[in-house]
């Protein structure tokens, strides 16, 4: 018997695409609830309580982004854009309503798969955050949040106080997408919303810092047009810090 993988709501209105992606989910564990408008979709998200949300944004009675944003004002679950709009300025908006991660169709199974097994565990750690130290290792970089201390190898890393707050915005979600906006208003604040070129320079003295390669970087990842994400990190529970 195949093992319950999670409770999904689907909201799409193209039948051929509901059939595809229910049809290799439900081969992996995991229920899904379809929905053919934006307010099935609404109701939907609010009767199942599903585990994720996977969302089309053009829709007949309304656009997805609406979709989000009144999902947003009662839940947290994490919701992933699959759509046709290839416009980066699409995803931005989606993400930055509230989205979690965009997938432009034609699209992978596979792919889209991974996307939502990495959104899930993301939403398992943040729900479980309570039992977390504030310390996150990146392969060779340990980052504790609290001491506000990052080390490398076991020696100290020095961060400038607005490449700290860039980095625990990206730990805090790690393996979602932050747009640029969101990251220059943690960085800087609301008025500097627009001023993309400070975020490149100070993303790539992050990745000097705290990369082997910066060329090549590994933690620290562009979505290019959108933001960046930091690829899935380990979160040491409050037992492993003790001594």
């Amino acid at each position: 018997m195949q093992e319950h993988a999670g409770n999904i709501v689907f909201i799409e209105d193209d039948p051929h695409i509901r059939k595809l992606v229910r049809s290799a989910l439900e081969q992996e564990g995991f229920i899904v609830h379809e929905a053919k408008t934006a307010r099935e979709g609404v109701t939907e998200a609010g009767t199942r309580k599903p585990d994720l949300i996977i969302l089309d944004l053009g829709l007949p009675d309304g656009d997805g982004k609406q979709v989000i944003t009144e999902i947003r004002s009662w839940s947290s679950v994490p919701i992933v854009i699959l759509s046709a709009r290839t416009q980066e300025s699409e995803k931005v908006e989606a993400l930055d309503a509230g989205a979690d991660d965009y997938l432009v169709k034609p699209f992978g199974m596979p792919e889209l798969l991974a996307r939502m097994r990495a959104q899930l565990r993301r939403h398992a750690r943040a729900a479980g955050a309570g039992q977390s130290s504030g310390r996150y290792r990146l392969g060779e970089v340990l980052v504790d949040l609290p001491a506000r201390s990052v080390s490398r190898n076991g020696q100290s890393v020095h961060l400038t106080q607005i490449e700290y707050r860039l980095l625990a915005t990206l730990l805090r979600d790690a393996g979602r997408v932050i747009t640029h906006r969101q990251l220059l208003v943690a960085g800087w604040g609301p008025s500097h919303a627009e001023d993309g070129h400070y975020l490149r320079i100070y993303m790539q003295r992050l990745r000097q810092k705290l990369e082997r390669d910066a060329a090549q970087p590994v933690h620290i990842l562009t979505e290019i047009g959108v933001g960046y994400r930091v690829a899935e990190v380990v979160a040491e529970s409050v037992a492993s810090n003790a001594s």
